[in-house]
């Protein structure tokens, strides 16, 4: 069962609190979360900025007591105000106690009246342990204290922290890869895979045996005879039927899986229900051949917190005297990491690509280059052969997620944001993150389902007129 409360810290956000939080003293010391919010029925608080509480202004800060300036708590409730954020009040506990002390519980009871009563129908409060792991609840205006379900983290590596583990008791070392506690755990997360055709039916395939508790389908197209030597579970009758990709790769995921797990949301992901449905998710598989698709998915990583994997593939070929021949088989799989480089600072896109794909769709008679829409480059394929490549590459895709949430390499993941990789050369190349520089996009990180969705006005939900 999917947990109905998340706080999402990125990774950028949760190392700069621990780092305020654990000075070196070994005294307590606090800061204040501004949280976005997803729009539900799902509750996920994304952090947006941080109110680091300078050391100096706390009177008191004791091994295991802290006092909270009212300056801090006025400023937050400011920025509260002004973007309907949601205040989340942590500090640390140095002696490493991963649960709610007594004067905890009392000073929540203190501060929290002011906060509800000022703005907001919840704020939450949340301690940090010197390992860095996290626990939090929120309160009411009834000031009823709820546990928040579970706490992530998405940066080189993903991190969970479960309420009901840490209620009983129970260790906060992270389940091996490949096991039965890693599909235990990921029975209770929500992954959405975007574009289920080539790639995307193949890492569809894969997500929903691995037994993630949901995995929601998107996807607008419907299945072609073309089709049929590359989309998982494809068959004859749904291309003459011209079913929906989603309807029937649900179908077929539902004679392996109990009902509900596997859900089809036939639209584009660049419309507003895709964008609130993802928001509900833990992880984001870009598996489209559209930059467009790809701009909403970063955008909506960053907006929500979330691990976006993106896949792709391309065969480019070179004139061999006058005939077509194949230069080079090639894949490319990246993980992306909210408050880090994105796809766009990676040139998976560019304004001036965007720009040339709108031509395309929307111009032809401005922009003809329907050559570079296909798998291989520069020569016409109806029906390609390229299952082969879409297996190996969809199946890197899904192990970088396993990669990050179950971490079994070698060498630290930092060094993996890109992989890249030429059948044609027998190579593959890894890019760590320090290659690229974030730039694209930080603006909207955390911002949750503040409207209009992601800065977009074209997302904005529709009013009818009043006459």
């Amino acid at each position: 069962m999917n947990p109905p409360t998340v706080l999402a810290f990125a990774g950028v956000q949760h190392e700069r609190v621990r780092a305020h939080l654990f000075p070196g003293d070994g005294l307590e010391a606090a800061a204040i979360l501004l949280c976005g919010r997803s729009a539900g029925p799902r509750v996920r608080f994304v952090v947006r900025d941080l109110i680091l509480v300078s050391y100096s202004a706390c009177r008191r800060r004791e091994v295991d007591f802290i006092t909270w300036p009212g300056a801090c708590l006025e400023q937050a409730l400011d920025r509260a105000e002004a973007e309907d954020l949601t205040i989340v009040l942590i500090h640390s506990h140095p002696g490493g106690m991963f649960a709610f002390s007594l004067q905890d519980d009392h000073s929540d009871l203190e501060v929290m009246p002011s906060l509800l009563a000022n703005h907001g129908r919840f704020h939450c409060s949340a301690i940090m342990t010197p390992d860095g792991a996290v626990r939090a609840r929120s309160y009411d205006a009834a000031l009823q204290s709820t546990p928040i379900d579970l706490v992530t983290v998405t940066g080189h590596d993903i991190e969970y922290w479960w309420e009901d583990d840490a209620a009983a008791g129970a260790a906060t070392q992270r389940p091996m890869a490949f096991g039965h506690a890693m599909s235990a755990e990921m029975g209770r997360l929500t992954a959405m895979v975007i574009g289920v055709s080539g790639t995307g039916s193949v890492c569809a395939e894969q997500v929903n045996r691995l037994g993630f508790g949901c995995v929601k389908h998107v996807d607008f197209d419907v299945v072609e005879l073309r089709n049929l030597n590359r989309i998982l579970n494809a068959r004859i009758c749904d291309a003459e039927a011209h079913r929906l990709k989603v309807e029937m790769f649900v179908e077929a995921a539902t004679g392996y899986r109990r009902g509900g797990a596997a859900e089809a949301l036939p639209m584009s992901i660049l419309e507003r229900e895709a964008v609130i449905a993802a928001g509900q998710c833990d992880v984001l598989f870009c598996c489209v051949d559209s930059l467009e698709a790809r701009q909403i998915a970063d955008l909506i990583a960053t907006a929500y917190l979330l691990p976006l994997l993106d896949v792709g593939v391309v065969i480019p070929t070179r004139d061999a005297s006058g005939t077509p021949a194949i230069g080079d088989v090639c894949g490319r799989i990246d993980y992306v990491q909210p408050g880090r480089s994105t796809l766009r600072d990676r040139g998976v896109y560019t304004p001036e690509s965007l720009r040339a794909e709108y031509l395309r769709n929307n111009a032809p008679d401005v922009h003809r280059n329907e050559l570079e829409a296909g798998y291989i480059k520069g020569v016409v394929e109806e029906a390609p052969s390229v299952i082969s490549l879409n297996m190996r590459a969809a199946a890197a895709c899904v192990n970088e997620f396993i990669a990050r949430a179950y971490p079994f390499r070698h060498e630290p993941n930092e060094r993996y944001a890109r992989t890249l990789f030429s059948l044609a050369a027998c190579e593959e190349e890894y890019l760590p993150e320090r290659t690229y520089q974030a730039s694209a996009y930080l603006s909207l990180l955390g911002r949750g389902s503040i409207e209009p969705l992601l800065g977009m006005p074209f997302l904005a939900p529709l009013h009818e007129e009043v006459s």
